[in-house]
């Protein structure tokens, strides 16, 4: 806990001010169960490592157990995170952490709700909850790429903002230096290529034509996998892939699943139709080739054997473009949900039962109503992109949106904005020593230091100290306060900081005694280049001294008190709870198990150990058995029986099962088996609609 411990870097405790309220009270103020911890006998410390572990079980659990894929499940992790993030101050306010909550909430709405199996489970809804995940997609990449033309940021303008994005990212791969060796003109292309997939590209998830998502769906992971090869951006990637899931449905899945089937000749009718919708692809993928070499300036250099581009447009001109498709996108979101939630309707009313119609349509318009609230307080922050259009909405939505806030329901976004770093690398680099004459560097596990030092891959892991020292590094000390309380707690010689700058107590060059004193330089670092023989180089990394970035200081020093006592950061007593209950007894057990280990490692592990249980159980479920051991005169089910076969998604998602005759597993594996209908009762799913079927 050396970010929020009573001993770590920003003190949790800090910020629950205990005023003598009521929990309803204090839970309204600041939405966060670690109100609760005194009377579980806890302190704030141990009440976030509880959340932590249990959020950790439950999430793993989710992954190998059906069961446990529930939207109870899913609202309590979203609970768990918003609670941390309430006192997670600096170290928690990034854009993925909002990204995280809101596609948490979203889960809660998706999920199934298994405590109601013993009900007919219909879900007809199921279209309309989804379609906010997809709406939500729209809104993180169409905003990241336009707020990097509305920054004026002149590297985004140049096109050459990929010449200096390597190596000026918070933690770099090692792929990273290899990226940052390619020749101007591809980076050039690159970006290009960026504005394409995250501006023009967008408007394709509502389109009605699936080969549209599907080629958007694709060009999305493209682009995060990318990401993901050449920046440790944690679990960013990983979740907007999983939100590209929005795009597929049930046919393109069961292709991956190799359950597709084949298709049978149409009428005269059905073919024309499919002709002319491969010529509106076609049109459209040629509108996106027109698009980009005009208003790039594509150019082929047959001399110098390489592709030119520039802005062909002006940035006021971006503008009123930007003015004239805002609103717009606005109403082709309402539009889509529209179509969702009358389609939805219609599923509702054609299902068979008075009970089971009404608990459909019930159903229905519960989760309708609040889809449309989502959408409704989604679009305050979605059109800060463009503030007119923002100061247009009606004053009752951003009162919706102002009274929902706190809970992180729905937040604006926009990656990258600006490049930083153009003229080197900024990085702090923090010295210690006995006596002021021979100072030791203090190196991180991930953040640039050792010029030899390859960089690491930690995602999904986020370091946030190191990422904090990345921004630390662009302004003066003081605009960021927690470097001073960093600073104190190494002279001090905290074990809990200690374990964020190296868990490997032999790589801290003061672990066996803390230091006298502590400065901080400032240095400009860049990657090193391919040598002129074309071997690679001995270090990675070169640097060049730029200013002292904080004083030499000690424990009693008046310049550290001062800062101390203004930042409000001076220890001051506290409550020590016992921790010889059972509770607090095991959570201590549990941290003093897990600190010697990286986290990383602990998140890899978790993660093959949760991949392999799937890998083991779909195998097992897919092992031929040996007919011969089965009763003679078995037969498989028909599949235009209407009910779903054994692991289809209906039955995983809560599906009632009926009575059914016995099944012969090894008739059941043909690859020749006839595909079953879609069924009413089915549990969340990615739905092809029939506007779609091409």
């Amino acid at each position: 806990m050396g970010l929020y411990g009573k001993n770590g870097i920003l003190p949790a405790r800090k910020v629950l001010k205990y005023t003598g309220k009521s929990l309803l009270e204090q839970l309204k103020e600041s939405p966060t169960l670690l109100w609760l911890g005194p009377q579980l006998g806890l302190d704030t410390e141990l009440s976030m490592e509880l959340m932590c572990l249990v959020g950790t079980v439950l999430s793993f659990g989710a992954m190998v157990m059906e069961p446990l894929r529930d939207s109870l499940v899913f609202l309590l992790l979203w609970i768990f995170y918003l609670s941390l993030y309430q006192v997670g101050q600096v170290f928690l306010y990034f854009q993925w952490d909002s990204l995280l909550l809101e596609t948490g909430f979203l889960t809660f709405l998706v999920a199934p709700f298994h405590l109601l199996k013993w009900r007919s489970i219909s879900r007809p809804h199921d279209g309309v909850t989804f379609w906010l995940v997809r709406w939500l997609l729209f809104r993180l990449m169409f905003a990241s790429g336009v707020v990097k033309l509305t920054s004026r940021c002149p590297t985004w303008w140049g096109l050459t903002a990929l010449t200096y994005h390597y190596e000026t990212q918070c933690i770099p791969t090692p792929t990273a230096w290899f990226a940052h060796q390619l020749p101007v003109w591809f980076q050039k292309i690159s970006v290009v290529i960026t504005y394409i997939v995250e501006i023009g590209v967008p408007f394709l998830f509502f389109s009605p034509i699936r080969h549209l998502r599907l080629f958007a769906f694709y060009t999305q992971v493209l682009l995060q996998v990318l990401i993901i090869i050449t920046g440790n951006y944690n679990f960013f990637n990983l979740l907007t892939i999983a939100l590209c899931i929005s795009l597929l449905d049930d046919e393109h899945v069961n292709f991956w699943l190799r359950r597709s089937k084949k298709k049978s000749s149409g009428s005269w009718n059905r073919t024309l139709l499919s002709f002319l919708t491969v010529l509106l692809e076609l049109a459209v993928y040629a509108l996106l080739i027109y698009w980009s070499v005009h208003y790039f300036g594509l150019n082929i250099n047959w001399e110098k054997q390489l592709i030119e581009s520039k802005p062909s447009f002006t940035y006021h001109e971006f503008i009123q473009w930007l003015k004239i498709v805002t609103l717009p996108t606005v109403w082709i979101g309402a539009a889509s949900l529209a179509w969702e939630i009358l389609f939805s309707m219609y599923r509702s009313a054609c299902i068979r039962g008075i009970l089971q119609k009404f608990w459909a349509t019930l159903q229905w318009a519960v989760f309708s109503t609040a889809a449309v609230g989502m959408f409704t307080i989604s679009l305050v922050p979605y059109t800060y992109i463009e503030f007119e259009t923002n100061g247009n909405l009606w004053p009752a939505v951003h009162n919706m949106h102002n009274a929902v806030d706190k809970y992180q329901l729905v937040n604006s976004y926009g990656l990258f904005r600006r490049m930083t770093g153009v003229g080197g690398r900024p990085e702090v680099v923090v010295e210690a020593s006995y006596d002021q004459k021979s100072w030791t560097e203090i190196e991180f596990m991930y953040k640039p230091g050792n010029l030899s030092n390859m960089s690491p891959v930690v995602a999904p892991h986020q370091p946030r100290l190191d990422w904090q020292m990345w921004f630390a590094a662009l302004d003066h000390h003081t605009q960021s306060p927690w470097f001073t309380s960093f600073i104190y707690r190494l002279l001090q010689g905290k074990k809990e900081v200690i374990n964020l700058v190296q868990v490997d107590e032999s790589r801290y060059p003061f672990h066996a005694k803390p230091p006298v004193y502590i400065r901080a330089q400032l240095f400009k670092y860049w990657f090193t280049e391919v040598n002129e023989n074309g071997e690679l180089p001995q270090h990675w990394w070169r640097r060049q001294h730029v200013k002292e970035f904080y004083p030499t200081v000690t424990l009693g020093d008046p310049h550290l008190e001062t800062l101390l006592s203004q930042f409000g950061l001076k220890d001051k007593g506290f409550l020590l709870r016992s921790t010889d209950a059972p509770l607090p007894f095991t959570l201590t057990f549990l941290r003093d198990c897990l600190q010697p280990y990286a986290a990383p490692s602990v998140l890899f592990s978790l993660f093959i150990a949760g991949v392999a249980i799937c890998l083991l159980k779909a195998l097992k479920d897919r092992t031929p058995v040996n007919a011969a051991g089965k009763q003679k005169g078995t037969r498989t089910r028909r599949a235009d029986s209407g009910e779903p076969r054994p692991g289809s998604l209906g039955e995983k998602n809560g599906q009632t099962k009926k009575e059914e005759k016995p099944v012969n597993v090894a008739e059941s594996l043909e690859l020749k088996a006839k595909p079953v209908p879609e069924a009413a009762g089915d549990g969340p799913r990615i739905r092809k609609k029939k506007a779609d079927k091409n």
